[in-house]
């Protein structure tokens, strides 16, 4: 019978977390159907749901970070790391996984801590520009190291750090232009800005739109999709007028779409956006959110301003975003030199790239073929 690896996951918190290890399993399971993944998760975050409807199976793990702007609730923090450490030795023992994966999240730690102390390979998927203080410890212990912008390899041992990208969600590799413009019933010569503040909104990006949107829609090629998110979307739908040419949106379910019509958009700086906004050569203007460990959006928009990618307003200097939109409506030559610089950042085979590393420290000796499960297993 041939054998196939155990892999265990470990993301947890965020999209921008759960997304890229869910990406990576699928391009595991398209090798090897039959590979066996395990995630390991927190009740109460959106892993608990997301993975499970993935098609994965999640193991509970007690998870808690530092609270810097509460220091009374970290009193409990030794407590739940001991516990955390407790579980995630449990787990490493009983799936006995070949490779421990962590693509961030407070989850992350412990998992990949424990199965490095019982001698497994741990994989570690940096998503910033900067990373953060516990991918920065793991990568010390890890076999490979992934990131996705240069400017995070300074932070990991140069031997064992790899430029792979960001893995992204397969529908938006193959996000169509024309069709999804066809999808919004954008009239020819249409030019779409598309606003997105994250799945429950921000309050910075919401405020500049609203006092602003008649200015914008005042240009009749103008079309504005609005993803106000839920905390905000009530308050604005009664703030708002209605008008033909405007979407207001508590969510977008399908942002492959969404990116993929869109002229520009006006958007936070995660780590996932922003390989979103490559893998579809979307000109943005990115708000990095003051809001954040370590301040990472801000490097991340940084980083793609550098490239000449995207702008870059800071949320301080978020009462210029009018006239930022203006210019660049009115200059179609930089859209299409920041759409061709944005797509130059572009790592569509991230997933693959970082699955074919992690066979290959769980001691594949070829790669399985799509559809196939015949690869042979050395040192099992």
């Amino acid at each position: 019978m041939i054998s196939v690896p155990n892999i265990l996951f470990a993301a947890g918190g965020t999209g921008g977390h759960v997304y890229p290890a869910i990406a990576i399993a699928d391009a595991l399971r398209r090798r090897i159907p039959d590979i066996r993944i395990r995630f390991a998760g927190t009740r109460n975050r959106m892993e608990w749901r997301t993975v499970p409807e993935a098609g994965y199976e999640i193991s509970p793990i007690t998870a808690g970070g530092l609270h810097r702007d509460q220091p009374l609730r970290n009193l409990a923090l030794p407590f739940k790391l001991a516990r955390s450490m407790a579980e995630s030795r449990a787990l490493v023992r009983r799936f006995n996984p070949d490779v421990a994966v962590g693509t961030g999240g407070y989850v992350s730690g412990p998992v990949l801590l424990a199965a490095s102390m019982a001698r497994k390979p741990i994989v570690v998927q940096e998503q910033n520009a900067w990373p953060g203080l516990t991918n920065r410890l793991l990568g010390k212990r890890a076999a490979t190291v992934h990131v996705a912008f240069e400017e995070a390899r300074q932070h990991f041992p140069s031997d064992r750090c790899l430029s792979s990208g960001n893995p992204v969600r397969e529908e938006l590799v193959a996000a169509d232009r024309e069709g999804s413009r066809r999808d919004y019933e954008l009239p020819a010569g249409a030019f779409l800005i598309a606003v997105f503040g994250g799945s429950l909104g921000s309050r910075a990006i919401n405020e500049a739109i609203a006092r602003n949107v008649e200015t914008l829609l005042a240009d009749e090629s103008v079309h504005v999709i609005w993803q106000s998110g839920r905390r905000y979307f009530d308050e604005m739908r009664s703030r708002v007028p209605a008008h033909a040419r405007l979407r207001l949106l508590e969510y977008v379910d399908r942002m492959d779409r969404a990116y993929a019509a869109a002229d520009l958009v006006v958007c936070r700086s995660g780590a996932l956006t922003c390989s979103e906004l490559a893998i579809t050569g979307t000109p943005a203007i990115l708000i990095p959110s003051p809001n954040v460990a370590e301040d990472h959006q801000t490097h991340n928009a940084r980083s793609m301003a550098a490239a000449g990618a995207s702008e870059m307003i800071s949320e301080p200097m978020i009462h210029t975003l009018p006239e930022a939109i203006s210019r660049l409506r009115a200059r179609p030559d930089l859209l299409r030199d920041m759409s061709k610089a944005v797509l130059d950042l572009a790592r569509p085979d991230a997933a693959d790239r970082i699955a074919g590393d992690v066979l290959r420290l769980a001691g594949f000796t070829e790669e399985t073929k799509e559809g196939e499960s015949e690869s042979t297993m050395s040192g099992r």
